[in-house]
């Protein structure tokens, strides 16, 4: 494991430290979020993604063999995201990332919480969510074949949010992907079904996000300021790459 600068304290006069929305490899985005978690701050942003790239869930040690052939012929890269679920392709999609260090230890709660931003901008733009009804179980490897109660879906059942979590000694990363124009020939390619996308642009949706998040999200994540990082933070950064391939 690399060697990692230690997290400074937490000020609790200092808000959450929000940052501008950035288009990187998925490997950066992932070693963010991870770093942004050790740093004991509470943080958001939003976030694209530079490549097709699917993101497999922490745990996920099993895939299908097409889609490492994918990655090889270099159509998608692949790379394990820090926070939990199953696989799912950021492609025409917007990310979010939530750090909340001290978030309530009942996590179904804290899913609520976490989401209620989300719910507030959909319903802005005329889709209001609520939060899905399935159980985690079978054996597809696809986050959006299913509709668990931490993810958010329309009133036809259609899911617009997919969301995960990782807990460190109680403080919480929690992801979201909210697929905008998902390509379809990709979907079909890796998971043999369609996309559905949304009505509205990736850029509208970002305005509506940032106005509900500054309106809806716990006080804890509230801005302090926007925050860029600096040059020593994206070597910080760096040293966690190696940890984020999809080794089965």
């Amino acid at each position: 494991m690399a060697n990692r600068a230690p997290a400074p304290a937490l000020n609790p006069s200092a808000g959450a430290r929000w940052l501008p929305t950035l288009e990187l490899a998925g490997s950066w985005q992932m070693a963010l979020d991870r770093w942004l978690l050790d740093q004991g701050r509470p943080a958001f942003r939003l976030y694209r993604w530079q490549r097709p790239t699917l993101s497999l869930g922490f745990h996920q040690q099993q895939w299908p063999s097409h889609w490492s052939s994918l990655a090889e012929q270099g159509v998608i890269d692949m790379v394990r995201r820090p926070s939990g679920g199953r696989a799912v392709l950021h492609a025409g999609d917007l990310t979010y990332a939530l750090v909340w260090p001290g978030a309530p230890a009942n996590r179904q709660e804290a899913y609520r919480l976490c989401c209620t931003w989300l719910q507030r901008a959909f319903a802005a733009m005329g889709e209001p969510l609520q939060f899905g009804d399935q159980q985690a179980l079978g054996s597809s490897g696809n986050c959006f074949a299913l509709r668990t109660p931490a993810d958010l879906v329309n009133a036809r059942g259609v899911k617009r949010i997919g969301n995960a979590q990782l807990w460190r000694q109680g403080n919480l990363l929690q992801h979201g992907s909210i697929p905008v124009n998902p390509p379809p020939e990709l979907w079909q390619q890796l998971f043999g079904q369609s996309p559905t996308p949304l009505a509205f642009s990736s850029e509208e949706l970002e305005g509506q996000l940032l106005a509900a998040a500054r309106l809806a999200l716990p006080a804890a994540l509230l801005p302090g300021s926007l925050e860029p990082l600096q040059e020593s933070e994206w070597q910080q950064i760096s040293r966690l790459l190696p940890e984020l391939a999809p080794h089965r």
